[in-house]
């Protein structure tokens, strides 16, 4: 199992959704939650500028559980070096709650992808390119190369966005670590809560493809060549995902994702009576944010 790129998969507008970057205090007590739900997780990678993350790789797009494993390494924000601090923003977000702080789209070039933010009126930052060692199923280690843009909406500072350009993807996708025992396949859809939905058209407009974007019943809703996204109202939220976590901001902010998995039958009976408090809602089997260090999780028939 590879990236949808690979398989020649049919592209819709806009960019596709590469991952979640999902903040959490306990990066070892996250982990064994997501085992328990079911999920492979890959081993422990460490960044050079101090935060430390495990991996959850579906079909084409992955979560990424991270927390700050080192405070005294992180780079501060400086607008005038035209500079955004991954790290920063992710010790900001966990000085007051936990959860999905970031959406981040697939790039192709992030050089490109920054100019045409730019010329649309968003972020105008400096790309940032990093590497890592990535461990691989037999043990080995590898070294994965980056390139990211980031646009962190002043609207929307609870939420922030980037384009990641992967230079060794080969070295990333690895079938052993998609291969999950609640049977997940991929990211179907990231939920934003805000009170007036409609203010967010025009940026998630910029940051994919006008055509992209509609209004219907639930909100905005944003086709993507993979997966989906929806700004909704807590109303309407509350309907379909449940509950919002006791700590949710008031602002616009990332509350749930809603991954397919091949069986929900299996599925359920895996999590019956398991230490995750799970209950049914409109958009499937959902572990609320509060059960999930604050970004509720769907399960849904693929």
């Amino acid at each position: 199992m590879t990236s949808d790129a690979d398989k020649g998969t049919a592209i819709l507008p806009g960019r596709g959704i590469d991952h979640l970057v999902l903040g959490v205090r306990d990066l070892e007590q996250a982990v064994e939650t997501y085992r328990t739900l079911g999920f492979t997780v890959t081993p422990r990678g460490d960044h050079d500028w101090g935060t430390s993350n495990q991996l959850v790789q579906l079909n084409g797009s992955f979560l990424e559980i991270i927390t700050v494993a080192d405070e005294g390494k992180l780079v501060e924000h400086d607008p005038r070096a035209r500079i955004f601090s991954f790290g920063a923003f992710v010790r900001d977000i966990l000085a007051r709650r936990e959860g999905c702080s970031m959406l981040v789209f697939e790039g192709q070039d992030s050089r490109s992808d920054r100019d045409e933010f730019a010329e649309k009126g968003l972020a105008d930052l400096e790309p940032f390119d990093f590497a890592r060692i990535a461990r691989q199923p037999d043990g080995t280690e590898k070294q994965v190369a980056f390139s990211l843009a980031f646009v962190p909406p002043l609207e929307t500072p609870e939420a922030a966005f980037f384009t990641c350009q992967q230079h060794a993807p080969e070295l990333f996708w690895k079938p052993d670590y998609q291969n999950h025992t609640n049977r997940a396949l991929a990211i179907d859809e990231v939920v934003m809560v805000a009170a007036e939905p409609e203010q967010l058209v025009p940026l998630l407009g910029g940051l994919q493809t006008p055509d992209a974007v509609s209004v219907d019943a639930t909100g905005v809703v944003v086709e993507t060549a993979r997966g989906r996204v929806r700004a909704m109202t807590p109303s309407i939220y509350e309907d379909w995902y449940g509950p919002l976590a006791k700590d949710a901001p008031e602002g616009p902010h990332f509350a749930a994702m809603r991954i397919t998995v091949s069986d929900m039958a299996a599925l359920e009976a895996q999590l019956k009576d398991g230490p995750v408090q799970t209950l049914w809602a409109r958009a499937g089997l959902v572990v609320p944010g509060d059960s999930l260090f604050g970004c509720a999780l769907a399960f849904a028939q693929a």
